[in-house]
C-alpha cells in the first residue's frame, strides 16, 4: 500500500475573510487564520523585517482580501496592503496546528 499525502484541491476565502479554507484531495476541508497566513509570510521584505526585528508579532483583525492561484500556490493579499507573500501549497498544509 502505497500512502499519498494530501494536497490542495480548493480554496476559498472564509465569508467573513478571517480565514483561508483549503480542501484537500483527500476531501479533508482546513482552515487557515488570514493571521496565521499574514505571519507565516516568507516574501522578502517580511524576511528581511524578521531579521531587522521589525516584523509585528501580531496582526490582530488582519483579513485575506484576495486570493490568486498561481499553480503550484497561492499569492495572498491582506488588508494591511501586503500583497508579496507566495505561499506554495504543501507549505499550506504544514501551517495546519501553528
Amino acid at each position: 500500500m502505497t500512502l499519498v499525502a494530501p494536497t490542495v484541491a480548493d480554496y476559498e476565502a472564509s465569508a467573513d475573510l478571517a480565514s483561508l479554507l483549503v480542501r484537500t484531495t483527500q476531501d479533508e476541508t482546513i482552515s487557515l487564520p488570514a493571521e496565521t497566513l499574514r505571519l507565516s509570510c516568507k516574501c522578502a521584505h517580511c524576511t528581511r523585517a524578521r531579521f531587522d526585528d521589525r516584523f509585528p508579532k501580531a496582526f490582530p483583525g488582519i483579513a485575506i482580501t484576495e486570493i490568486g492561484d498561481l499553480g503550484y500556490g497561492l499569492n495572498i493579499s491582506f488588508s494591511d496592503g501586503h500583497n508579496r507573500g507566495i505561499y506554495p501549497k504543501p507549505y499550506l498544509l504544514s501551517l495546519v496546528g501553528r
